[in-house]
């Protein structure tokens, strides 16, 4: 059988992600591919635990901690449900990976990099998605829309200032790895953002779409 192909979404707040996840995972579904769509924090029953802890309430965590937590969901996340399924052929659409823990507890909170990288090997050893569609949108419209959402959790509530080191972020780690990442305009209606996203999987990844 041949393995699923691993596709993730990142971005900052606001950017879309989730909805684009849920298009791309029907339109490939559609196609005649088994397809899982999952997120992170959480897609497993520990991970989902964790994801309580890391986005409600008010803990301010010291950031090795709390970037420990994210790639102990994240292990959780991979060994129950995103290897499995790729190994069973299926085609897995995530919202968020460990792409979203190096920009925003590094380049956000100021995290050393090399505890980034030493919690990677841990958890992920030298497993990487196939594909990485990064959804570039300016903070403050991002930000206007998840807090036009309803209740922010524990990111969306840290300032300006900090989401305008994620993107920065995202947009360094889209540069550093341009045969993994593709870099999708976010400030796009969902329709033609979603029509982008698929040219790429089909150039990419020959996904039927």
């Amino acid at each position: 059988m041949r393995p699923g192909r691993f596709i993730t979404l990142e971005g900052g707040e606001g950017a879309g992600k989730t909805t684009l996840a849920r298009t791309l995972a029907a339109r490939l579904s559609a196609a005649g591919l088994p397809v899982l769509r999952t997120r992170e924090p959480g897609g497993a029953p520990g991970a989902e635990l964790l994801r309580g802890l890391l986005l409600d309430g008010d803990i301010v965590w010291d950031p090795v901690a709390e970037a420990m937590l994210m790639f102990a969901a994240r292990r959780e996340h991979l060994a129950k449900t995103i290897r499995p399924a790729l190994e069973a052929g299926i085609w897995v659409v995530c919202d968020r990976f460990a792409d979203s823990t190096l920009a925003y507890q590094c380049h956000g909170h100021g995290l050393d990099r090399a505890v980034w990288d030493g919690l990677m090997g841990v958890a992920l050893g030298d497993f990487a998605p196939d594909l990485t569609l990064v959804l570039d949108l300016p903070p403050e419209a991002g930000m206007a829309r998840a807090l036009g959402r309803g209740a922010p959790d524990r990111f969306e509530r840290l300032g300006a200032a900090f989401h305008a080191r994620v993107h920065a972020g995202f947009q360094a780690i889209a540069a550093a790895e341009p045969g993994r990442c593709a870099v999708l305009d976010a400030t796009q209606p969902p329709a033609p953002l979603a029509a982008a996203a698929a040219a790429i999987l089909r150039d990419r990844l020959g996904a039927p779409l």
